[in-house]
């Protein structure tokens, strides 16, 4: 059923069809600019970047917030980072919550680098994609966050397009997002609430997962293992670990069906 929700093609979190751009006619080397865990700017070319752990990096770019803003920046706190990731826009918020939630990811970075390139013009373009994400088999993604409605712009198209090919390049997998599935989302930002392992209470959650093993309804769940003002905290942490799962694809509720995951994250 997840599956139906979300389109996986090419991301990692559901996504609305975009518009695929053609690889740009002429683009010259790539270099990368970063700035490093200590706080050290750095540039190197992109085939010295493969090694460049960009998950433990500090932010390009800053946050600013000012009066009359129309976009929303703020920092959201990672469970899978222990520490705070910046966002732009309530879209970048909600793939910051994705990414965390995600089991495949083990460490992520918002305006990760600067890629740097001459255009078809001769001129020097620069552009800093959203995120960037390390995943549990090594790989490596780089992630552009934009509406769908927001992509006409030929300059964009063109930038994104020089994005892929330099993630082609570097052997990283690429992405543009844009807005996952609204039920999807909502479910997710609740269980974020959970997130923190403050949340976790082992002989609670051994009795919720012995429960579980055969599906039932939330709150009976909740109800059925102690007090639901104690369970339901650590039932949701669960299903933020994916420890339990349920289709996300409907509104969480009292009779949502939850059951025990096969395979914790992490096992086989």
């Amino acid at each position: 059923m997840k599956e139906e929700i979300l389109n996986r093609e090419d991301s990692l979190v559901g996504t609305r069809p975009v518009r695929q751009s053609r690889p740009p006619s002429r683009v010259k080397g790539f270099d990368v600019g970063y700035v490093d865990g200590d706080g050290v700017e750095r540039r190197v070319p992109l085939r010295r970047a493969r090694a460049v752990r960009f998950e433990d990096g500090l932010p390009v770019r800053s946050f600013p917030s000012y009066r009359g803003q129309r976009s929303y920046p703020g920092l959201y706190w990672s469970a899978t980072t222990g520490g705070h990731v910046g966002f732009e826009s309530w879209l970048e918020r909600d793939h910051a919550v994705a990414l965390d939630f995600d089991p495949q990811v083990i460490g992520y970075a918002s305006q990760p680098m600067w890629l740097f390139w001459e255009g078809e013009s001769g001129r020097v373009r620069c552009h800093a994609p959203d995120f960037f994400a390390r995943l549990s088999d090594g790989r490596a993604m780089v992630i552009d966050s934009r509406p769908v409605e927001c992509r006409s712009d030929e300059r964009d198209i063109a930038t994104f397009a020089a994005t892929k090919l330099a993630c082609a390049q570097a052997g990283w997998d690429y992405a543009l997002w844009g807005e996952a599935d609204e039920v999807w989302v909502a479910n997710v930002r609740w269980l974020a609430g959970y997130r923190h392992a403050r949340c976790r209470n082992e002989a609670v959650a051994n009795r919720l997962q012995r429960y579980f093993a055969r599906p039932g309804m939330l709150l009976a769940g909740a109800e059925e293992t102690g007090d639901p003002i104690a369970t339901l905290p650590v039932l949701f942490h669960l299903l933020w670990r994916q420890e339990l799962t349920t289709d996300l694809s409907v509104l969480l509720s009292d009779r949502t069906v939850v059951h025990a995951t096969a395979n914790r994250p992490g096992e086989q």
